[in-house]
């Protein structure tokens, strides 16, 4: 009898060892995806800025062109404005689809502000022949670009985390220890991304047909 006690008593400590364990490792699990979402979103975060910063120089730049239409220049400012005004993590991603959106939105507020200066200055040969003016529409390009990549890499790293969160018997240790799903970036990449605008440097436009 005492043996069959003592052989209960050794199975139910391994049992709490694997469960522990299995919990332990789980546990971990759900860190490591968790910190690679925050890893994500710290990198669209910097994309979103590197945009922000150019856009001084921008206006600067398109201010100087004669005639140039202030009410476009005062939509991109006030947007750059706005968008320092949400007020969110640089390292950690927003935990809920509110904050997420109202970044969202001001973001794509200032990409819809852009949009429209690009437009308009095509209708100033010069402005769009200014070197500077040039180098920094390709910055913009190029940064819109890292955006998008930032966007879908930040969106696979939640979609890991949220299917491994809601997997059982992770959803158990999960609810247990608060890891919550996250939101994902829902509108698609070109929505952030201004249309391109084509500048045929050194070319002119034909005659319109008769």
């Amino acid at each position: 009898m005492k043996k069959v006690a003592l052989g209960c008593g050794v199975l139910a400590v391994l049992l709490v060892l694997v469960v522990f364990i299995g919990g332990c490792s789980t546990y971990n699990s759900l860190v490591g995806r968790s910190q690679k979402v925050d890893a994500q979103w710290a990198q669209v975060q910097n994309q979103y800025q590197r945009r922000s910063d150019l856009i001084p120089n921008l206006v600067s730049t398109v201010s100087g062109a004669a005639n140039f239409e202030r009410s476009t220049l005062n939509e991109v400012v006030e947007a750059r404005a706005k968008v320092g005004q949400v007020q969110v993590s640089p390292n950690q991603a927003p935990g809920n689809a509110a904050d997420l959106q109202q970044f969202e939105q001001a973001q794509a507020g200032l990409s819809s502000a852009l949009s429209r200066l690009l437009v308009v200055v095509e209708r100033y040969p010069d402005l769009k022949a200014n070197a500077n003016f040039q180098s920094l529409q390709a910055q913009l390009e190029g940064t819109e670009n890292r955006i998008a990549v930032a966007r879908r890499d930040f969106n696979e790293a939640v979609l890991d985390y949220n299917t491994t969160v809601k997997r059982f018997p992770t959803v158990v240790l999960a609810s247990l220890f608060r890891f919550a799903e996250k939101p994902y970036f829902r509108a698609t990449p070109e929505s952030a991304t201004p249309p391109k605008v084509e500048f045929n440097f050194g070319r002119t436009n034909p005659a319109p047909a008769q």
